[in-house]
């Protein structure tokens, strides 16, 4: 029996604004993450540049933005581990629980001033907690509807909105108590959200029916031996080789953001390989597969340009903005509600969009392009103030960066939660958690794309970064749009 025969059984439950009741405790929890994780990272890349006097750690600049890059990276790349240990062995609700435990700590250990060493201790726990939570909730998100359910798009659109709201808190309460309080009481704040989250996935867990109660495709008994060999394996052969390139003086940072870039290309290529020749997948399953790689592609360029908004747009809010609005100051931590402040406003709008136009609405291929379209022009946008105030600091008006913000947030309603619908209509039934854990890598990979290209932005290279980036960017935008009939097609009647 397929998948789509399994949902197609489910009643259609209401119970959140119209939708399954079990999307309100997955709501909250992904809200309540999200303020942890968009908290840490308003004030992360400060903490990490901004002198020992200041409560900083005195990194470089651009180090430190390349660490935020690839930072995300890895946190998005964990994805991979975490839907397959929901596919395999866990089920998509216990990777959510575990998740979030390793996040709370994670922030935890960066509550108390202990150096750079605790940064990596942080960013380890946080990313292996993100790599089990964030795919797994999405695919428990997917699994409360059944494949053609009209609602599916809405509610994803609902889902993010939750995230926003989250991201939208975060900067506001973790941005101002870590800028004018303490960096360390910020992340203690951060630790306290994702508490807060893990009590409502628990009290919600009764709503949630069997919803990733079990593993998609279990062990079984002759693979289990075999595949714990070869993790237990796998992992003495990188304490191994960290400790002969310790010794040997050749573990650096720098190595370590090379080698995730070059793993965040890898990774996703390799999947899509494994797919594609996976006795497990049908033809059409593979048809849908082979749709699915220009979206992947797409959405890999969007997120480079979106993700870079708590990286090089926060550094360009902590030394370009006049930080005064009308008289009354600013902190640089606050942009960083913009972007998730526009999906608030704005993300009704677009599901009741949807939900209008019913059959009559964009393909998902469209939505794509649309979506680069937006991004692309966003950061063009941000070449102009380059022109108009050169590289002098602190001169240009917050409005600038305000409205970059707000072109490319449409581009993202157009991308993001049709993005997150498209990946679980498009999965195989064997890879269902792991699919969304690629629609991820798509996020990772482009973050480890920027790890390599963020130094370059600086006040004296601006219009060449801006316009070069953007420029590519909508001219993909228009490819996609020329290719989406074709695309379509490849999806096999899935919208």
């Amino acid at each position: 029996m397929t998948a789509t025969t399994t949902e197609s059984a489910k009643p259609p439950q209401r119970g959140f604004f119209g939708h399954p009741a079990g999307l309100g405790p997955l709501f909250f929890t992904e809200f309540w993450e999200r303020v942890s994780y968009y908290g840490m990272r308003a004030i992360l890349l400060f903490f990490m540049y901004h002198q020992l006097s200041e409560g900083g750690l005195g990194l470089d600049k651009g180090l430190a933005a390349s660490l935020m890059s690839i930072y995300g990276a890895s946190v998005y790349m964990s994805g991979v581990v975490g839907g397959w240990l929901a596919d395999r062995i866990f089920g998509s609700r216990r990777a959510v629980l575990y998740g979030g435990v390793l996040i709370m700590m994670g922030h935890l250990v960066l509550s108390f001033p202990s150096g750079v060493g605790a940064l990596y201790v942080s960013m380890l726990l946080i990313t292996l907690g993100t790599g089990l939570l964030k795919p797994n909730v999405s695919t428990m998100v997917g699994g409360l509807y059944t494949a053609n359910d009209p609602r599916r798009d809405s509610g994803f659109t609902l889902f993010v909105m939750g995230i926003n709201l989250g991201a939208v808190l975060a900067p506001l309460l973790i941005g101002t108590l870590g800028q004018s309080v303490s960096y360390h009481v910020g992340f203690s704040v951060a630790a306290v959200g994702m508490a807060i989250g893990l009590v409502c996935y628990f009290l919600g867990r009764g709503r949630l029916a069997d919803v990733g109660a079990t593993a998609n495709n279990p062990l079984t008994d002759d693979e289990r031996a075999r595949v714990y060999t070869r993790i237990v394996v796998g992992l003495l052969i990188l304490v191994l080789a960290g400790i002969v390139l310790a010794m040997s003086g050749a573990l650096t940072v720098e190595l370590m953001i090379n080698a995730i870039s070059v793993l965040g290309i890898l990774l996703p290529t390799s999947y899509f390989v494994v797919m594609l020749r996976s006795e497990k997948v049908t033809a059409v399953e593979r048809s849908r597969v082979i749709a699915y790689i220009p979206l992947f592609v797409a959405s890999l360029f969007f997120w480079m340009i979106e993700e870079q908004g708590s990286v090089v747009l926060a550094d360009y809010a902590d030394h370009r903005v006049d930080l005064h609005l009308f008289g009354l100051p600013l902190l640089s931590s606050w942009f960083q509600t913009l972007n998730p402040g526009f999906i608030v406003i704005l993300a009704p709008v677009f599901a009741t969009l949807w939900v209008r136009l019913g059959r009559r609405q964009p393909s998902t291929p469209v939505k794509f392009s649309l979506g680069l379209g937006f991004a692309g022009l966003s950061y063009l946008l941000m070449a102009v103030p380059a022109l108009l105030y050169g590289p002098t600091d602190k001169v240009v008006p917050p409005l600038w960066l305000a409205a970059s913000f707000l072109i490319v947030i449409l581009g993202e309603l157009c991308l993001s939660p049709v993005g997150l619908s498209a990946t679980t209509k498009l999965a195989p039934t064997a890879f269902g958690a792991q699919m969304m854990s690629m629609w991820f890598l798509s996020d990772a990979a482009a973050q480890g794309i920027s790890a390599q290209i963020v130094p370059l932005a600086t006040p004296q290279h601006e219009v060449a970064y801006f316009g070069i980036v953007g420029g590519i960017t909508v001219l993909l935008g228009v490819a996609l749009y020329f290719l989406a009939p074709a695309i379509h097609r490849k999806m096999e009647g899935i919208d």
